[in-house]
């Protein structure tokens, strides 16, 4: 287990891997200055350097309970190639991922907490994801050197369809 205390960390996982996340929890009722609320987002690289999720992250998880009646909040997330959830995210190894928290905006002052995941890359992995806006790689897995699969294979579907209606 990873303590989110300070500073940032690196995680590395697989394919199928789940890393799970626990919200701070207080027994008792403490003072309300000093519990800590959280919201995390996943970002983007320049999000991760710069701390801010304005520009390109969105919220994942907000820790907002602290002294909730059921112990601490938890929150899961899959590392996965394909999510059947509109609201899911897609992972792609050998990528690297990034997450920061921010303090609620009641509770300005607090520092900025970052992780990082790299997804291991598998022997036989040459997926590419649709979603390639949160890593480094900006050609979306497509290159000059070759045709785009995803890009070919719309343009063939145009094809049939001009030749099928002439």
């Amino acid at each position: 287990m990873i303590t989110f205390s300070r500073g940032d960390y690196t995680v590395e996982v697989a394919i199928n891997d789940y890393l799970d996340i626990y919200c701070p929890y207080y027994e008792g009722a403490g003072p309300a200055e000093r519990q800590e609320y959280y919201i995390l987002y996943m970002v983007n690289y320049d999000g991760y350097t710069s701390c801010d999720h304005r520009r390109t992250g969105f919220k994942r998880w907000e820790c907002n309970r602290p002294p909730g009646a059921n112990g601490p909040l938890k929150f899961s997330e899959k590392f996965q190639l394909f999510t059947p959830f509109s609201l899911g995210f897609e992972f792609r190894p050998g990528h690297e991922y990034y997450y920061i928290s921010s303090p609620h905006p009641n509770l300005a002052g607090k520092p900025c907490l970052k992780l990082k995941i790299y997804v291991k890359p598998t022997n036989d992995s040459v997926y590419e994801s649709p979603e390639p806006f949160l890593t480094d790689d900006t050609t979306g897995g497509c290159s000059l050197a070759g045709p785009c699969p995803p890009l070919l294979a719309a343009m063939l579907l145009a094809i049939l369809l001009i030749i099928t209606s002439s």
